[in-house]
């Protein structure tokens, strides 16, 4: 009885020490994938028009989604607030507290994870569906770097797209609050709008956009990571697509209580 229980704890610290070393592993494997691709985007030939065409693609492509989800987070937010504010009788400062909400957590949180969801699994599908059909291999017997043709202009524009995304959901998430707030709820406009002003700072805002910087950067890194190391074909690009979207997302919900803390101290 006392060996088995002795060959289960040895079993269980095995298990756990190979989970660090896979983790450790992974972990050393991106940061190098992260290295190339500093490498890579200061050298020629700088391919502008692939750049701008990921930006389209994850900036403009996702703006639907994101109005519709700034829109109805600040009509909820509003409506949730004014009902906890009135029972002490503080409802003028719904517009305030909404806006503070969104600039600082949620317009760069939901936007990170929108775009996880969105462009981060179609990073590592595309790149994950060239892969096992050679096309990558193909690209570096011609002479083209694939991390420098695929990876490169894809995070440089998500870097670019999300904290533009992010300020979209912001503006349209406090005009989603006025609207509920002022024509719904009734809530003052002139006293909406002044206590709005006295709350509200432009280092609230600069924290979300640094957020959303980072995390725009990340979840291409992740989404292209993962893209490269597909293999077994379909099932290896769906697994792929999968480690994307959960990595991309765990990483947004991780690094945001990191700079958080980090911000609030600077700005």
């Amino acid at each position: 009885m006392i060996q088995k229980l002795v060959q289960l704890f040895i079993r269980q610290i095995e298990d756990l020490g190979a989970v660090v070393i896979e983790g450790v592993e992974g972990l050393g494997a991106i940061s190098l994938f992260t290295a190339r691709f500093f490498y890579w985007s200061f050298r020629k030939p700088y391919r502008n028009h692939l750049f701008f065409e990921q930006l389209y693609f994850i900036g403009n492509k996702s703006l639907t989604i994101i109005l519709l989800a700034g829109m109805f987070t600040g009509m909820v937010l509003a409506t949730q607030t004014y009902f906890g504010f009135k029972l002490i009788n503080v409802d003028s400062l719904v517009g305030a507290i909404v806006a503070i909400s969104l600039s600082k957590e949620l317009a760069p949180v939901l936007t990170g994870l929108i775009v996880a969801g969105r462009a981060g699994s179609a990073m590592a599908a595309q790149i994950g569906s060239m892969k096992v059909t050679e096309q990558i291999d193909a690209l570096e017997v011609m002479g083209i770097n694939s991390i420098q043709y695929l990876a490169v202009p894809r995070i440089a524009a998500a870097t670019i797209a999300v904290p533009m995304l992010s300020v979209v959901f912001l503006f349209i998430g406090n005009f989603g609050s006025w609207l509920v707030g002022t024509k719904t709820l009734m809530i003052d406009e002139a006293l909406f709008f002044s206590k709005l002003s006295d709350f509200m700072f432009i280092s609230d805002i600069a924290q979300g956009v640094i957020k959303a910087w980072v995390f725009g950067f990340v979840i291409a890194i992740i989404g292209t990571y993962f893209g490269f190391q597909v293999d077994k074909g379909a099932v290896g690009v769906g697994r792929g697509t999968n480690l994307a979207v959960v990595w991309g997302m765990i990483s947004v919900l991780i690094l945001d209580y990191f700079l958080t803390s980090f911000l609030v101290k600077i700005l």
